[in-house]
C-alpha cells in the first residue's frame, strides 16, 4: 500500500511532477457514492490512479465492490473494470466515510441530489458527505463536485461549509465543479472519451488542479470555464436544453392529429436543415436529471422562468394524454376504456436502466385507473414489489399472453420486449408512446405518427 500523500492544491511539485504522483498513486483518492454513476467514475479513478476508496451508506455495494462484484446492471465493461481494479489493489470500498476523508487527499462527491415535495434541491446527502469531508480535510487537499447541484453551490456552500467544519483556512484547500455528463449503458466511454470535460474551480488554483486531474482520465479537451457557479451551471443548461426541446416536440406530437400529419415524419425531415434539432416525442420526460435541473435554476434566481415551467408543464402533462390517447382509440373502434384490461410496458423511466424516478409509466398507470382500466404492468428490469408500488398488478414477459388483455401502452421500450409473440393476443389497440413498434398485426396509435398501421 502506497503510504506517501501527496496533496495537489498549492502543491510545490511541478505540474509533471503532481501528473506523475497522480498516476503512480501518491495522489489517494475517495469518490463518495457508488450509485451507477459513482461506481464507474471510481473504477476509472482508480484506473487511472491506483489508489481509490469508494465510500456508500449501501453495506451490501460495498461489501459487494470489496469482493471484485459490480451492482450496476447492463453498463458495458464495468464489471471487468471493477473486477481489474480491486484485484489489483487500486479499488477498495467502505461505510466508514470519514476514515476514507482521512486517507484521501482528493475527494469527488457524486450522490444523489433530489427534489423535495415543493420542488427544492434536497442537498441532505450532499451536506452529510461535506461534514465527513470536512473532518479529514487537510491542507493541500481538493475538492471536486460531480452531483448536479444550484449554480453557487461551490463556492456559496462548499468553501465556508468545509472551512467551519475543519478547520482548514480557505486559501488551504482547493474546490471545483465538474458536472457528470455521462448516460447510462456507456458510462465508461462517457468518461474516458465521449465528451470534454468541463472543469470550473472557486479560484484559478482549483480550476488548473482539477484540469490536471480530469486531464488525466480523459483522452478528450478539457475545457476550463470562469468559475464553479458557471461550470454547475452548464450542467443544468445542457438538461434545460433538452427539456424544453423535448417539450416542443410533444407539443407538436400533441397537434399531429388535427393537422393531419406524420409529426415523427414532419421532424425528421425538417431536422435536415443544419439549424433544427427538434427532439422525439413521447409519454413523458423521466429520471432524477431533466425533470429537476428547472427548478434547480428557478430555486437560485428572482427573474420568472416561464419558458422553462411550462415546458415542464407540457412535459408532465405527456403521461395523462397518453393514456387519453389509448381511451380515445379503444374509443374509435367501439370499445370502453372502463373495465379494460391494460398492459404497461416498462415502469423505468428509459430502456435497460433500473430507475423509476419521475417515470411517465407512473402518471399513465394513474390516469389509466382513473378512466376505469384494470393495468397490468411488465418491467423485466423491475421486482414485482416495486411494479405494484406503482398501483399496478405486475406480470413477467412469460406470463403475459396468459392475460386477456384488450389494450397495451409501450411506455419504455426495453430490449426484452421485442421477444413479445403479438399473435398470441387478439383484437389489441396499441398505444405506443416511444415509436418501437413495427407491423404487429393489431391496431397500434403513436405518440407523434398518429394511427400509422
Amino acid at each position: 500500500m502506497i503510504t506517501t500523500m501527496v496533496g495537489l492544491y498549492n502543491s510545490e511539485l511541478p505540474p509533471a511532477g503532481q501528473r506523475q504522483a497522480f498516476r503512480e498513486g501518491s495522489v489517494p483518492v475517495a469518490v463518495y457514492g457508488l450509485g451507477k454513476m459513482g461506481l464507474p467514475l471510481a473504477g476509472v479513478y482508480a484506473q487511472s490512479s491506483g489508489n481509490v476508496v469508494g465510500v456508500d451508506i449501501n453495506d451490501t455495494v460495498v461489501r459487494g465492490v470489496n469482493d471484485g462484484e459490480c451492482h450496476v446492471a447492463k453498463e458495458p465493461g464495468l464489471p471487468e473494470l471493477i473486477a481489474e481494479q480491486v484485484e489489483r489493489g487500486a479499488l477498495r470500498a467502505t461505510t466508514e466515510s470519514v476514515e476514507a476523508a482521512k486517507s484521501a487527499t482528493v475527494h469527488v462527491i457524486i450522490v444523489p441530489t433530489p427534489l423535495t415535495d415543493d420542488r427544492e434541491p434536497d442537498l441532505a446527502a450532499f451536506e452529510a458527505v461535506l461534514d465527513s469531508i470536512a473532518l479529514g480535510l487537510k491542507p493541500g487537499d481538493m475538492v471536486i463536485v460531480e452531483c448536479t447541484v444550484p449554480p453557487g453551490t461551490s463556492s456559496e456552500l462548499v468553501v465556508p461549509h468545509l472551512e467551519a467544519k475543519s478547520g482548514v483556512s480557505r486559501s488551504e484547500f482547493g474546490v471545483a465543479f465538474c458536472p457528470e455528463r455521462t448516460a447510462s449503458g456507456r458510462a465508461l466511454r462517457d468518461i474516458t472519451e465521449s465528451h470534454p470535460k468541463i472543469v470550473g474551480g472557486v479560484d484559478a488554483e482549483a480550476t488548473r488542479v482539477a484540469s490536471l486531474i480530469y486531464g488525466e482520465l480523459t483522452t478528450n479537451d478539457v475545457i476550463a470555464v470562469s468559475d464553479a457557479t458557471t461550470a454547475e451551471s452548464v450542467k443544468l443548461f445542457e438538461g434545460v436544453y433538452r427539456d424544453v426541446n423535448i417539450a416542443l416536440a410533444n407539443e407538436l406530437a400533441r397537434a399531429g392529429d388535427d393537422l393531419g400529419i406524420d409529426v415523427r415524419e414532419t421532424i425528421d425531415a425538417a431536422n435536415t436543415q443544419p439549424y433544427s434539432h427538434i427532439h422525439e416525442p413521447g409519454p413523458g420526460v423521466g429520471g432524477h436529471c431533466i425533470p429537476w435541473y428547472p427548478y434547480f435554476i428557478t430555486s437560485r434566481v428572482s427573474e420568472e422562468m416561464p419558458l422553462l415551467l411550462t415546458a415542464r408543464a407540457v412535459n408532465d402533462s405527456m403521461p395523462a394524454f397518453t393514456a387519453d390517447k389509448l381511451r380515445d382509440e379503444l374509443t374509435r373502434v367501439g370499445r370502453s376504456i372502463d373495465g379494460a384490461t391494460v398492459a404497461v410496458l416498462g415502469v423505468t423511466y428509459r430502456p435497460g436502466v433500473a430507475e423509476t424516478r419521475a417515470t411517465p409509466a407512473a402518471g399513465v398507470i394513474d390516469r389509466l385507473r382513473e378512466l376505469g382500466a384494470t393495468v397490468l404492468a411488465v418491467d423485466p428490469m423491475l421486482d414485482d414489489e416495486l411494479v405494484a408500488s406503482f398501483g399496478a398488478t405486475p406480470v413477467s414477459l412469460a406470463d403475459l399472453s396468459n392475460h386477456a388483455l384488450d389494450a397495451v401502452v409501450m411506455v419504455t421500450p426495453h430490449e426484452e420486449f421485442a421477444d413479445i409473440e403479438w399473435g398470441d393476443f387478439d383484437d389489441l389497440v396499441v398505444v405506443d408512446g416511444r415509436d418501437t413498434l413495427g407491423d404487429i398485426g393489431h391496431s397500434v396509435y403513436t405518440i407523434g405518427g398518429g394511427q400509422r398501421r
